[in-house]
């Protein structure tokens, strides 16, 4: 995966034995992200940015893995599997990276409950793969979800919410 040998023997939904950097390259909007690998990453800022692409890179990799460390340590003691989750970065006025759009949402996240958590399968999940899987199962309906699987979606949304929290929304 982007460059990376992972582990033989994997089943679906098996933990990693650490986490994983996948850089991609943001797609024009409708479009899907491409992953590439970290070198490939470290080229395609390199065109951008002459002289910066590996500093760009290096401190993109090591920004992402330590916010995903320290936010999936508390999402697993709130109960919350982070099974992978997506960070868009971007420059300030100064050349300096910062966080852009969202970021541990639902929507940018795969959340999984930590309870009964277990390899092999696809998981029970608090993000959007509920409204994608009927999406999937329901071609023709030019996108548009009937009102029971959107409420199902924002339920979902919000038990991760509490669960994260403590508290209601």
């Amino acid at each position: 995966m982007c460059g990376i040998r992972l582990p033989e023997g994997l089943k679906e939904a098996d933990k990693l034995p650490e986490p994983i950097y996948t850089p991609s390259t943001k797609a024009e909007i409708g479009d899907h992200d491409e992953n590439i690998s970290f070198d490939e990453s470290v080229d395609y800022l390199e065109k951008r940015f002459p002289g910066k692409g590996r500093e760009y890179a290096e401190k993109l990799r090591d920004y992402t893995l330590a916010l995903y460390k320290k936010c999936a340590e508390y999402a697993l003691s709130r109960g919350i599997i982070i099974a992978d989750t997506k960070f868009e970065f971007g420059l300030d006025g100064d050349g300096q990276l910062v966080l852009a759009d969202e970021m541990l949402t639902p929507d940018s996240s795969r959340f999984w409950p930590a309870d009964g958590y277990e390899p092999g399968h696809s998981q029970p999940s608090f993000d959007k793969q509920f409204a994608r899987d009927w999406l999937k199962a329901n071609p023709g309906n030019d996108w548009v979800l009937p009102e029971d699987v959107v409420q199902k979606t924002i339920d979902k949304y919000l038990q991760a919410y509490e669960l994260l929290t403590g508290k209601p929304l």
